[in-house]
């Protein structure tokens, strides 16, 4: 039986990255196989099958589009008890995931989307897989988190006949706010106010980039964030030639707990709060996850959404 790593490996391109991050999922998954029940766990071990690449198709692209459209070729979509085994339908998951990761969003999002409706065959099936989705694409404390695959998800929910109108109503309120900020996308602007009661607005932010950090005083994730983008080389050398701009902004209500935590940020970033609560009153940013950091370019279009330090800083680092 092929597996996925001898498909991949003419490829040349599986990076190290993607490597460690699927070892730790393979890990994880393991681990909850191992706990599966004693009936499933006296069942044989099955892994999907991975279809045959035609030799004549010699490129790393053709080989991989081939791999991604045909992937779930040897998949019985009637069989409603392996797909539910960790082994095999979630580690199929996590391998198909990871393949689209390396394909154009746009190709890999059609891809998804022609997948999903092969999928509504089975009703139960189609909610292991929206299932799958929302755990890897969706949840905020995910490693392999994706917008743009996630958004591909639900409009193939929307769009199909497997779901009641109840059942559309989640799906449709996180595609609206998926379209909020997206790449490529104005952001929203918004009004925040400073320690001496000055206001600035996001849009007011004059630099080449902007480094927009929503944030809550004194969450660990918050420390963390700050310290790394303190360690930044790339960012930092933006930050004192003027080229980029890092405004802070606390969405609640607490200003006494934030002016306590203000000594915790560099006095070279802006910082404020949102005095009138709009960010979250009128769901202008996915706040679901704090801290969360979105870079900008000048004129506030979203380069990066939700990105963590190192991606910023490589993102940086390639254009400088």
């Amino acid at each position: 039986m092929k597996t996925l790593l001898v498909l991949l490996l003419p490829l040349l391109v599986v990076t190290s990255s993607c490597s460690n991050r699927r070892q730790r999922e393979q890990q994880r998954i393991a681990a909850e196989a191992a706990a599966a029940d004693s009936a499933q766990a006296a069942a044989p071990a099955k892994n999907l099958q991975m279809p045959d690449i035609p030799p004549m198709l010699d490129t790393p692209e053709a080989r991989m589009d081939y791999l991604a459209a045909h992937y779930w070729m040897n998949l019985d979509f009637n069989d409603t008890v392996d797909i539910k085994r960790p082994e095999y339908g979630e580690q199929a998951w996590v391998d198909y995931i990871h393949v689209l990761e390396m394909m154009p969003n746009s190709k890999a999002g059609d891809i998804l989307e022609r997948f999903f409706r092969r999928a509504g065959e089975n009703k139960t099936v189609y909610h292991f897989f929206t299932g799958m989705a929302d755990k890897y694409l969706y949840d905020p404390n995910s490693p392999m988190r994706n917008e743009e695959l996630y958004i591909s998800v639900l409009d193939a929910m929307l769009e199909g006949n497997v779901l009641t109108d109840a059942e559309k109503i989640r799906p449709r309120d996180r595609r609206v706010m998926a379209e909020k900020n997206r790449r490529g996308t104005q952001a929203l602007n918004f009004t925040y106010t400073t320690v001496d009661g000055a206001s600035g607005t996001l849009y007011g932010t004059a630099a080449d980039y902007t480094l927009l950090f929503i944030n809550n005083p004194g969450c660990h994730a918050c420390r963390e964030t700050i310290e790394a983008l303190k360690q930044a080389p790339h960012i930092n050398r933006l930050l004192q030639t003027g080229n980029l701009k890092i405004l802070a902004v606390y969405p609640d209500e607490d200003r006494t707990e934030w002016e306590k935590h203000l000594p915790d940020f560099p006095e070279t970033w802006l910082n404020g709060y949102d005095r009138s609560l709009t960010m979250k009153s009128k769901n202008l940013y996915d706040l679901k996850a704090i801290p969360t950091l979105y870079l900008m370019d000048s004129n506030k279009y979203v380069l990066l959404k939700d990105a963590n330090v190192v991606d910023i800083e490589n993102y940086l680092g390639n254009r400088s």
